[in-house]
């Protein structure tokens, strides 16, 4: 056996410390925490996949932007909880533009990151019929929109759909929707943590059965148009953003600033409800918010007890760059194609030390490369795995903390420097050595 990058001792050591049983289980700020220690004991440089933030400088255009509304002195004011009109406007603008979908500035309204849409979402889908009680998920997905649930005290169903695409998801649904108590769908696409993403095929099964079932579906769009196959980049022609909102009325689409233009920090983002559910009356919710229709309940209700608006000079920022990107000034795809070029060359790596991508196809089309992608390898659990690689200085997550039932860990590109292949590839050579020995 050759002698690892990180001494088996310390990471075990570190792993008993901070009490984690079962590696598989271990959270993104566990496996963090690990790494970062190891890396402090050791003195040797760790390869970190496990974190999704950006790794790319904020858009200038939202900089800028947010620096002139401070400067004329937004800061003093409260934000309307509606947003300022002139994001409203350009959300708009910027759903037609890459969607090609028409929703009312009305309905568009900002929050504090999507994880806050997603949170206002589920109170007020989980509120506006009683005999829905309960979210459904097309995992894998984000393991923080299951807390949310759970800090609400909402209940979930969620299937691993690694099984079930193309003809088979529509039955799959069906199985879930029949019983009458799913108040909404939830799904992310381009997909975090397996970077697959639903055809138009697939969206359009899952807009018809939410209208047949009465269900709300929502999409977050958290990597908007990242899937890099195709050129999503010109605004207001094909091909568009792949969306459930050609489908079903029943929509809610939530856009973040966090990736597509790497604005993580100001926890900004936009809801997007459609024009219909926007005002549509809910009895259960009228009922408890004095008559309101589902949008305004949304925001007079659930987005004013959360927080009681959104950033004001983060909305300025959002709005600039959003205008930016219809205007055809500022082509945010291109900033964040990055991601999909270190994917590559990091799945190149993996693969060829006998590694598998775990999630490799959408039906009969390679999986795109992008800001994540899931690796497995032959014999191994996913605890044993990250486990295993933390040793050669390689930490990532485990699909079981996304609701995958696969085995295997999710890798995250945002963080690769240019000098770290090299260093993959020798760690690898080793991992290579140790394991077909």
């Amino acid at each position: 056996m050759m002698e690892t990058p990180i001494k088996r001792e310390i990471v075990d050591r570190l792993v008993e410390e901070l009490g984690i049983k079962d590696f598989a289980k271990a959270t993104i700020r566990e496996v963090k925490q690990v790494a970062a220690k190891a890396e402090k004991s050791s003195g040797v440089e760790f390869i970190k996949m496990e974190m999704g933030i950006p790794g790319l400088p904020a858009a200038q255009v939202g900089v800028d932007a947010q620096i002139k509304a401070l400067q004329d002195g937004i800061a003093h004011s409260y934000p309307d909880i509606q947003g300022a009109p002139v994001l409203k406007q350009e959300a708009s603008r910027f759903v037609k533009a890459f969607i090609g979908l028409d929703v009312a500035p009305e309905c568009c309204v900002p929050v504090s990151g999507s994880m806050q849409g997603t949170f206002a979402s589920f109170l007020t889908c989980s509120q506006a019929d009683k005999q829905k009680d309960t979210v459904l998920f097309i995992d894998p997905g984000f393991p923080v929109q299951k807390m949310q649930l759970q800090v609400q005290g909402v209940k979930y169903e969620t299937f691993d759909v690694y099984d079930y695409r193309g003809e088979k998801l529509g039955p799959k649904l069906e199985s879930y929707l029949s019983k009458g108590n799913i108040c909404a769908i939830v799904y992310s696409n381009p997909n975090n943590p397996a970077w697959i993403c639903l055809n138009e095929e697939e969206l359009k099964t899952i807009g018809e059965l939410a209208t047949r079932y009465d269900t709300i579906v929502m999409e977050d769009l958290a990597y908007f148009a990242m899937d890099f196959r195709k050129d999503l980049s010109v605004p207001f022609q094909p091909p568009y953003q792949p969306s459930v909102g050609r489908y079903t009325d029943n929509y809610i689409l939530l856009i973040s600033g966090s990736k597509a233009f790497s604005y993580a920090g100001e926890r900004i983002g936009v809801t997007c409800i459609s024009d219909k559910l926007f005002h549509r009356h809910y009895p259960d919710l009228a009922a408890r918010y004095e008559g309101l229709p589902f949008g305004l309940v949304f925001s007079t209700r659930m987005l004013y007890a959360l927080s009681s608006g959104t950033s004001h000079s983060a909305q300025f920022a959002l709005a600039a760059m959003l205008k930016a990107a219809s205007d055809g000034t500022y082509n945010f795809r291109k900033e964040v194609s990055v991601y999909g070029e270190r994917a590559r060359k990091l799945k190149d790596i993996f693969c060829r030390y006998g590694f598998h991508i775990v999630y490799d196809k959408d039906l009969d089309e390679p999986v795109a490369d992008g800001f994540y992608f899931t690796i497995g390898y032959q014999g191994m659990t996913s605890g044993e795995l990250a486990k295993e690689l933390m040793y050669y200085g390689v930490s990532a997550i485990c699909l079981i903390t996304t609701g995958s039932h696969q085995e295997g860990l999710r890798v995250c590109t945002s963080f690769i420097e240019d000098h770290q292949y090299a260093l993959l590839e020798e760690r690898m050579k080793i991992w290579k050595a140790n394991h077909e020995a």
